[in-house]
């Protein structure tokens, strides 16, 4: 392996987190999020000589990831039926809370009901990302992202609200 190679392993297994987080909001079945997951290493590997460090490799890592998921979201939809949520499947291992477990299923299935956009709004949000930071990743102004993500946030309330189970 040269040491390119080598440098993007690295970086890959250092921010996996980030991969497993974008395959699981966008993708409700454990099939769909390991093909998801791998589309998103192969496109980040494909671009990786593009990538001028100009900004952390994180950053650059969302960005390639959400729009490698709206894609790949857009070409499953025309392929599949979505079934309920299955049973939940993780990638780490947790200790197991039927509340927790419960809330998380609940708030993966209202989260498929979002458009892409949305997705990565929420994502990005979880993710612990300030406004300034959303809207550079998605490439909006700050106070779209403000006003985006105050409406997908309500739009979630609202899906759960139908679902009938509160938080």
């Amino acid at each position: 392996m040269n040491p390119s190679e080598i440098e993007f392993l690295r970086l890959i297994d250092e921010n996996k987190g980030i991969l497993v987080k974008v395959s699981r909001m966008y993708m409700d079945d454990h099939e769909g999020r390991q093909d998801l997951y791998q589309e998103i290493v192969y496109q980040l590997w494909k671009s990786y000589g593009t990538f001028k460090q100009q900004s952390k490799f994180s950053t650059w890592m969302y960005r390639v990831a959400l729009n490698t998921a709206m894609v790949f979201l857009k070409k499953e939809k025309k392929h599949q039926i979505y079934d309920v949520l299955e049973e939940r499947h993780d990638f780490a291992e947790e200790t197991y809370d039927s509340d927790k477990d419960e809330q998380l299923k609940v708030f993966y299935q209202a989260v498929q009901e979002l458009n892409a956009i949305e997705k990565a709004l929420i994502f990005l949000f979880l993710e612990g990302q300030s406004h300034r930071e959303i809207a550079e990743n998605l490439g909006i102004s700050e106070v779209n992202a403000r006003v985006k993500l105050n409406r997908t946030k309500e739009r979630i309330q609202q899906i759960i609200k139908k679902y009938k189970y509160e938080f």
